[in-house]
C-alpha cells in the first residue's frame, strides 16, 4: 500500500493570521490558544484581540517550553475546564507538536500557526515528545494532519535569521532521506510505502533550498517579506513537512535524536543545527560522490550551520561519548532502520568523527 497526507488546508502569506477569521471559525469558537510568554508579546496578544473582535471566546494558556506528556496534560485539563471546541498553536515546533497533541487527547480541530520557518512539523500529523529535561522520548502518531495550518510570512520575516536558516538545514535532510527510505523499499512516517507525489515534494523541497536560501535569509536579516523568503517558507514548512511525512525519515534525523543523548553545550543548538550535522553523517554512511558531500558542506558553512564537532560544542567528546550518540539513534523503532542496510552504533561514532576529519581538512 502507498499513503499520501497532508493537512486539509495550508494558506500562507503576509497578515495570513489577522485575514482568516472565517477559515478558523468553520472548526470552533472557543479555541485555547496556546502559546509561550515571548510569542503572546510578538503576536499572540494581538492575534487574540482579532479572534476576540470576531466573536470567539480565546483561551489562552501559556506553554512551558518543552512537549512532554506532563506539559501536555495539564494543558487538556484547563481546556476542558473551560469547554474549548478547537486548538490552536502558536509558535515553533515544540508548541507545535504538543498543541497537536493536546487537540488530539480532547478530539477537537487543530489550527498550527507556526511564527518561525525553522521545523516542519506545522503540517504533519505526528508529534516528537521530549522528557520533561529535553531528551527525546518517542513519536506519538494522528490518524490525521492539522485541519488548517496558517503561515504569516510577516511574523516569520521578523524571526530571528538563525532560525529561517536552521528551517533550510532540517529541510535539506527531506530529500537524503527520502531517497533513502526509496532506496531501500522502506516504509514513511505513515506506515506504508512512498507514493510518488511524496518524492516528488520531498525532491522539489531541496530544489527550492538551494535555489533562494541565500536570498530568503538576507530577507529575513532586513526583516522584508520577498518572493524567495515565501518560497523558503513554503519549502521549510509545507515541501519538507509533507515530504518527511510521506517520504520518510532515516539516518539524519534518527542521528539528531541521538545528539539528544548527551549532556552540555549541544543542547543550546536548534533542531536544524542538529539535523544538519546528523545529514552529513548520514551522506558519509551512504558513501555519496564527492562533489555531492562538498555541496551541502558548503552551503551549511553560508548558512551558518555546524559542520565541525567544534561547531556542535562536542570538541571535547571521547569516542565514548560518540558511540552513545550512535547507541540512542539505533534503538528499537528509531527511522534509521529504514537505511537500504544496516548501521550499528559504532558505525555512527565513525561516520561523525569522518565528517569532522573531511572538513576540517577541506578548509585546510
Amino acid at each position: 500500500m502507498k499513503i499520501f497526507a497532508s493537512p486539509s488546508r495550508y494558506i500562507q502569506g503576509e497578515n495570513a493570521l489577522f485575514e482568516n477569521a472565517k477559515q478558523i471559525l468553520k472548526l470552533g469558537n472557543r479555541p485555547v490558544l496556546l502559546c509561550d510568554d515571548v510569542v503572546y508579546g510578538i503576536v499572540g496578544e494581538a492575534f487574540s484581540k482579532y479572534l476576540t473582535r470576531y466573536g470567539f471566546h480565546v483561551f489562552r494558556v501559556a506553554f512551558n517550553g518543552e512537549a512532554s506528556d506532563n506539559e501536555i496534560n495539564r494543558v487538556v485539563s484547563l481546556a476542558e475546564k473551560d469547554g474549548a471546541d478547537l486548538v490552536i498553536g502558536l509558535g515553533g515546533g515544540k508548541t507545535i507538536d504538543s498543541a497537536k497533541a493536546i487537540a488530539d487527547l480532547l478530539e477537537v480541530p487543530v489550527v498550527i500557526a507556526p511564527t518561525i520557518a525553522s521545523t516542519d512539523a506545522p503540517t504533519s500529523a505526528l508529534s516528537v515528545i521530549y522528557t520533561d529535561e529535553g531528551a527525546f522520548e518517542k513519536y506519538i502518531f494522528y490518524s490525521k494532519n492539522p485541519d488548517l495550518v496558517l503561515v504569516d510570512s510577516a511574523v516569520i520575516a521578523k524571526a530571528p535569521k538563525r532560525l529561517l536558516a536552521s528551517g533550510i538545514a532540517d529541510g535539506l535532510a527531506t530529500w537524503v532521506e527520502a531517497r533513502a527510505v526509496m532506496q531501500a523499499n522502506g516504509v514513511t512516517m505513515l506506515g506504508d510505502r512512498q507514493t510518488l507525489a511524496g518524492n516528488a515534494i520531498a525532491k522539489k523541497c531541496e530544489e527550492i533550498l538551494f535555489a533562494d536560501g541565500l536570498q530568503a535569509i538576507a530577507a529575513c536579516e532586513a526583516k522584508v517579506v520577498t518572493p524567495a523568503l515565501e518560497n523558503i517558507i513554503e519549502a521549510n514548512t509545507l515541501l519538507s513537512g509533507v515530504g518527511f511525512e510521506s517520504g520518510g525519515l532515516a539516518a539524519a534525523h534518527a542521528i539528531h535524536n541521538g545528539f539528544t543523548a548527551l549532556t552540555g553545550d549541544i543542547h543550546h543548538l536548534t533542531h536544524g543545527e542538529k539535523v544538519a550535522y546528523g545529514t552529513l553523517t548520514q551522506l558519509f554512511l551512504e558513501n555519496r560522490p564527492k562533489e555531492e558531500l562538498e555541496k551541502y558542506i558548503r552551503f551549511y558553512q553560508k548558512i551558518g550551520m555546524p559542520t565541525t564537532l567544534k561547531e556542535m560544542h562536542l570538541e571535547n567528546a571521547s569516542y565514548e561519548d560518540l558511540l552513545k550518540v550512535g547507541q540512542q539513534a539505533t534503538i528499537e523503532g528509531e527511522t534509521i532502520h529504514q537505511m537500504p542496510f544496516e548501521i550499528s552504533a559504532s558505525d555512527i561514532a565513525g561516520a561523525i568523527l569522518a565528517v569532522d576529519q573531511y572538513v576540517r581538512d577541506l578548509d585546510k
